[in-house]
Order: C-alpha cells, then sequence, then structure tokens
C-alpha cells in the first residue's frame, strides 16, 4: 500500500479553498481519494472584478495572506504535489497577472488562471463513477461565484460541456444579462432534448449548504418538489434568518438564492425530476489530475 498527500488550491470569485486528499494505492484495487483537510477563505474576488474590473488592494493582501496560511498547510501535511488554479473572478481581472506576480513573490507559490472549458474539462473528470449509471444520463452542474459549468455524461461518457458567466456573486451584482439566461435555457433544451429520463449532478457550496439542510443520507437525491419548495422557503426569510435559522455562512446566506434558481432552471429545462449532490468540485479535479499525471509520468520512466 502506497499513501500519499496531494493539494488544491481553488481561488474561486466567492471563496478561496485548500483541499488536503490522501491518496491510498492499493495493489490491484481502485485507488481511493479521501479528504484530509478542507480550509475555506470567504475571500469575495467577484466582487470586486465584477463591479470595478480590477481586484482590490485589500483584496489582494487578503489573498496573499491566504496564500501564504495554505503554504504552511502544505508543508506540515508533507503534501507532495500541488496546484492552485484561479477561476472566473481572476481572469476577468485587469491586473489578474499582476495578482499572479505578487502572489508568487510573496509566497513562491504560482497560480494557473484557467479559462472556462478547462474549469469544466477539470470539473468533469472528477470521480463520479460511484453517482453515474453507465445506462443513463446526467447533467452536471458546477454553480461557482462567476461562472457555471455545464457538463453532459451519457452511458458514463463525457457527452458535451459549456461555461457560462452566470455565478452566485455575478447574479448577486446584478451583473447577468437576461441574454445570459436566455443562452443557458437554450443551450440545456437543445442538448438535452434526446435524453428522457436525465437527472442533475449538482456541485458546489450552495447545493452543498441545501442538501445538508435536507437530512437525506449520501447518495440520495434531492427532487424538483423539494428544490421548489425550498426556493420558495429561501424567498419567503431574511438574510438574518437564513444565517441564524439555517445556519448558514453569512457569505452564503446572500447568494444562495441566486444558487437556488439556477439549479432550479436547469433540472425544468434538462425535464430532470432529482438532482444528485456527490460533494465535489474544482478541487476534487485538480487532485485527480495530479495524480493522473504523476502517474503518467512514472509510466514513461519505466525501460
Amino acid at each position: 500500500m502506497k499513501i500519499q498527500k496531494y493539494a488544491a488550491i481553488d481561488i474561486g470569485s466567492n471563496a478561496v479553498r485548500l483541499l488536503i486528499a490522501t491518496v491510498i494505492e492499493r495493489k490491484g484495487k481502485p485507488t481511493i481519494f479521501k479528504k484530509t483537510s478542507l480550509v475555506r477563505a470567504p475571500i469575495r474576488l467577484g466582487e470586486d472584478v465584477f463591479v470595478n474590473k480590477g481586484i482590490s488592494e485589500n483584496n489582494i493582501q487578503r489573498l496573499i495572506d491566504t496564500i501564504q496560511a495554505f503554504e504552511l498547510l502544505i508543508k506540515t501535511h508533507k503534501v507532495v504535489r500541488f496546484r492552485a488554479c484561479a477561476t472566473s473572478a481572476m481572469r476577468e481581472a485587469k491586473n489578474g497577472k499582476e495578482v499572479v506576480e505578487r502572489v508568487f513573490n510573496n509566497t513562491g507559490i504560482r497560480i494557473q488562471i484557467i479559462d472556462g472549458n478547462d474549469e469544466a474539462s477539470i470539473i468533469a473528470s472528477t470521480d463520479i463513477t460511484n453517482i453515474i449509471l453507465s445506462d443513463q444520463a446526467y447533467l452536471y452542474v458546477d454553480v461557482g461565484g462567476g461562472s457555471t459549468e455545464f457538463t453532459i455524461f451519457n452511458e458514463g461518457k463525457n457527452i458535451t460541456s459549456i461555461s457560462l458567466k452566470i455565478g452566485t456573486v455575478r447574479l448577486l451584482k446584478g451583473m447577468v444579462k437576461e441574454s445570459i439566461w436566455e443562452e443557458m435555457e437554450h443551450w440545456i433544451r437543445t442538448e438535452t432534448k434526446d435524453f428522457s429520463h436525465l437527472s442533475l449532478i449538482g456541485s458546489g457550496g450552495s447545493i452543498n449548504s441545501i442538501f445538508k439542510q435536507s437530512g437525506l443520507g449520501q447518495g440520495k437525491p434531492l427532487s424538483y418538489i423539494y428544490m421548489s419548495s425550498y426556493y420558495d422557503k429561501l424567498l419567503n426569510s431574511t438574510y438574518e434568518e437564513r444565517v441564524v435559522e439555517l445556519d448558514m455562512n453569512p457569505d452564503r446566506a446572500d447568494v444562495i438564492i441566486h444558487a437556488t434558481r439556477i439549479y432550479l432552471s436547469a433540472m425544468k429545462w434538462s425535464r430532470a425530476r432529482k438532482i444528485y449532490v456527490p460533494k465535489i468540485g474544482l478541487s476534487d479535479g485538480i487532485v485527480k489530475s495530479l495524480y493522473n499525471e504523476e502517474k503518467a509520468k512514472n509510466l514513461k520512466l519505466k525501460p
């Protein structure tokens, strides 16, 4: 048995996350990816970028402090490989490249700014074999602060994907035009029209929060009826009630309504009646890709 730790830093529009995963290799058995530590810092970069086009000095310093803290955790856990990826907010920031250089100069960690297609591909590479059935179709929806990635799986294969500039922080700031909703609806209806019994797979902090509130056991899907009633509950609650009574983080309580609307719309337009929540996302995909790269490199080195 071989045990190593890998790590992923996900610099999103709503928060910055560090995932440390323990990878367990066993001879003749599937490799196990076990989440060892998940740390989340609520630095809302998208609030700067989507309104002012750039990242503020205050949030640059907060990001540097966070990455320094993450670097110490990575060192403490004796991580063998890690990668830091930034998504929608950083790729749209006019000073994004400058921020990357400042973070590198202060921490030694180089951030990779990935585009929407790369983000969708990394997310789609996550290990969801325990959710996907080989004879069924799924629409994978990953809702972020600045963008949402949609991927269609059929018979266990990745069929097509798209990244759209519709995210929770962007919606919170009123930065999403009606034409984006129309593009989302057209893509989903067009790409799913041939699948009669499609289900959703949801990832992102908001759907994880909804699933936790449901009280369902892991692996059980949320129904369209439940999602609709929960959306109504959110609409009829105040921000304070969502923080206190629904036990949400302050930076989740203000965006969760927008996230729920995206998931519900995707379910409606794809005719899906249920949504599975496997608690996976970009960080998991980064870890998986790092592991696969290492395995491929070792294979090449063998005579």
